[in-house]
């Protein structure tokens, strides 16, 4: 009784301080498009066979490249609803512009890092070949917004020193084209290198700004415009990397309440920091905090539906926009096409509660969200 209570009181002090708005704006944000994650269906039983849990990790089980299916599958939902200003639901998919070229990287004898465009990463999966084309397809329909989420979801120089080492481990997942599969037994906080942006030494930092800035680049060359917004790897981020985002374009950094800064000095160990919605850094940036979640891959033993109507109903009563927190492998088929139409159903169950509920909802993306913060501190 006591952890409910405070769990209630929570969802209401987080929402308590900062920006507020007399609109209902919901906006989705989505992590991790565009990064490998399990290979393939027979990646999958190749672990299961050596005994790796990868069916006890849900990125594991079902988190597989987008295809051309999943894409098309989710604008079918996307667009089954419509705001007050007939605008279909948008989601802002937070999107890795990178993956590792483990060709190169495996003929330089796992000397140096190599990395491939997403659109040669596509090139090598089947039931891919429009995902490109559909991608720009959704964002002129006003249906997806991609925004950057880091050049790649991995920490290069980890993962390099694990490869370097002939950790048994990483090598096993490089022989799939992968990097993130790891047993229990390995102590690495369950990030499996996912951490893009922590460091174990000040060479490792100065990296990320190369990283950062190499990255937004590739981002305004694929998409056609430059990112507004950033989310970090992990909600794992030094402060040193939010000047460097700034002159990329970056103004807005999407996130959870609680932002984790690393300690070189201990590896997996962090600092937090409390942001609140539309403070303000040194740099001018604004955060953009997420005040509600839908997971139902991660959690399919829970009201998914239900447990994010609550938190929008928390986050309109003190005249805050809804910020959802979703992941890209709740919409995902390729490994389990069970896994797609579970999810899919129940976000199309969400949105349909939500325009009925709210018939005044506006959607909006992460950086249209910010653009109205900028341009009105309250309204």
């Amino acid at each position: 009784m006591i952890t409910k209570v405070r769990q209630v009181v929570t969802r209401h002090l987080i929402n308590i301080p900062g920006w507020r708005a007399r609109r209902r704006i919901v906006v989705i944000e989505s992590d991790d498009w565009g990064s490998v994650r399990m290979a393939s269906p027979e990646a999958y039983r190749h672990f299961l066979s050596l005994g790796y849990p990868v069916d006890q990790c849900p990125y594991n089980r079902y988190d597989l490249l987008e295809s051309n299916s999943d894409l098309e599958a989710l604008y079918e939902v996307l667009d089954s609803v419509k705001d007050i200003n007939r605008r279909p639901a948008i989601l802002t998919a937070n999107s890795l512009v990178a993956n590792p070229d483990f060709e190169k990287i495996q003929a330089d004898n796992f000397t140096n890092y190599y990395y491939e465009l997403l659109t040669d990463t596509l090139r090598r999966y089947p039931n891919h070949d429009r995902v490109f084309e559909l991608y720009h397809q959704g964002i002129e329909n006003k249906l997806i917004k991609p925004q950057f989420h880091g050049r790649e979801h991995l920490n290069i120089g980890r993962w390099m020193k694990a490869l370097q080492d002939n950790d048994q481990f990483a090598k096993e997942a490089f022989r799939f084209n992968m990097f993130s599969v790891h047993p229990d037994k390995i102590n690495d906080n369950g990030l499996e290198y996912m951490e893009a942006l922590d460091y174990d030494d000040e060479a490792q930092l100065k990296s990320f700004n190369h990283i950062l800035v190499d990255g937004a680049g590739i981002f305004k060359q694929l998409w056609g415009y430059t990112s507004t917004t950033f989310i970090a790897s992990c909600y794992i981020w030094p402060e040193e990397v939010e000047p460097m985002l700034s002159q990329t374009g970056v103004k807005y950094l999407q996130g959870t309440v609680v932002q984790a800064v690393p300690r070189p000095d201990k590896r997996f160990e962090y600092t937090h920091k409390y942001h609140f919605l539309g403070q303000r850094n040194k740099f001018g940036q604004r955060y953009l905090v997420r005040n509600a979640f839908f997971e139902p891959s991660h959690t399919p033993y829970i009201d998914n539906v239900g447990e994010c109507l609550k938190r929008i109903s928390i986050a309109f009563k003190w005249n805050k926009p809804a910020i959802i927190s979703t992941h890209r492998l709740n919409f995902m088929g390729s490994l389990d096409p069970a896994n797609r139409s579970r999810g899919l159903k129940t976000l199309a169950e969400l949105l349909k509660r939500i325009v009925a509920q709210w018939p005044d909802v506006e959607f909006l993306s992460s950086d249209e969200l910010g653009d109205i913060m900028n341009g009105n501190e309250s309204r």
